[in-house]
């Protein structure tokens, strides 16, 4: 473990919270949050390709094709669609907060559907979600109060990107993460393609679309990769719960959002519950080297 390695880690953290507020900016310039969910899924996946074929990673084998496709459609188009309709209908705050309700999600799974232990760590982080949830939806101020639908695609986000660790724990050692984006994240934008109503784009526009892609997407993924050579993976994903706070910084001094106090105790919580989570032996998906 090397300072530098929670540097790159940090940094990560930092990319991933731009996307809320940067999306903002692209929604004043008139976009819709499917059409910026769209290209940054369609240009994230020719950055993956061309990083993937500069360095000769192969091809996924045709068995697991139907499975990156479902993966893609999940992964990619619910999760991008769902996460950018939360940030349009509850601001960028919310939004970032309520994607680590992912790591409760994930226990639950485990527990229902992988006949996992329903251990103490993992009932105390599932409780402490629920009751932060309770929190950052039921709190509001003047900036942010946030509507049942907000709240719903915030829950969705997290739900869907959850489904990373399940597919990350089982294909993420066995093919490079770049080459799996390479093709999951084309089919994801076609997923969205259905739903996406284009726009004439502002030069402004197309520069949030475009820190989106290369900062948020691809950058953030190649720091938090190379953090991970250095800092074992449980810190490395305690270190990047800090993206929801750079998200929450981010969206005040940029566009005004402020919590409630219920709220920042709710989204105390389910932080909270992230690192019971981890300590408690069921990592984030974080850890799984995937990119957002």
């Amino acid at each position: 473990m090397t300072p530098m390695g929670y540097v790159l880690i940090l940094l990560a953290a930092v990319c991933w919270g731009l996307i809320g507020p940067v999306a903002k900016l692209a929604f004043r310039e008139g976009m819709e949050p499917l059409e910026v969910a769209f290209w940054r899924a369609a240009l994230g996946g020719v950055l993956f390709g061309a990083h993937a074929a500069w360095r000769r990673s192969g091809r996924v084998a045709r068995e697991h094709l139907g499975v990156l496709v479902a993966f893609g459609l999940v992964g990619v188009t619910l999760f991008y669609g769902a996460y950018q309709l939360a940030v349009e209908q509850g601001g960028a705050a919310l939004a970032s907060v309520l994607l680590y309700t992912a790591p409760a999600w994930v226990a639950g799974m485990g527990v229902l559907w992988l006949g996992e232990r329903l251990t103490p760590a993992k009932l105390v982080a599932l409780g402490m979600t629920v009751l932060g949830v309770v929190g950052v939806a039921l709190g509001g101020s003047a900036e942010v109060r946030p509507s049942v639908s907000a709240v719903g695609w915030g829950l969705v986000s997290g739900l869907a990107y959850a489904l990373y660790y399940l597919f990350g724990k089982r294909y993420f050692e066995r093919y490079d993460p770049a080459l799996l984006y390479a093709y999951a994240l084309p089919v994801g934008a076609v997923g969205l393609l259905p739903w996406v109503s284009f726009s004439a784009k502002t030069p402004v526009a197309w520069g949030a679309l475009l820190g989106l892609v290369g900062v948020s997407t691809y950058l953030a993924y190649l720091l938090y990769a190379e953090g991970l050579k250095r800092v074992e993976a449980t810190r490395a994903s305690i270190v990047a719960t800090l993206e929801p706070v750079v998200a929450a910084v981010l969206a005040y001094v940029w566009w005004g959002e402020r919590f409630g106090p219920l709220q920042y105790v709710g989204a105390g919580l389910i932080l909270a519950a992230v690192v019971v989570a981890v300590q408690g032996g069921r990592v984030s998906p974080r850890t799984e080297r995937g990119a957002r």
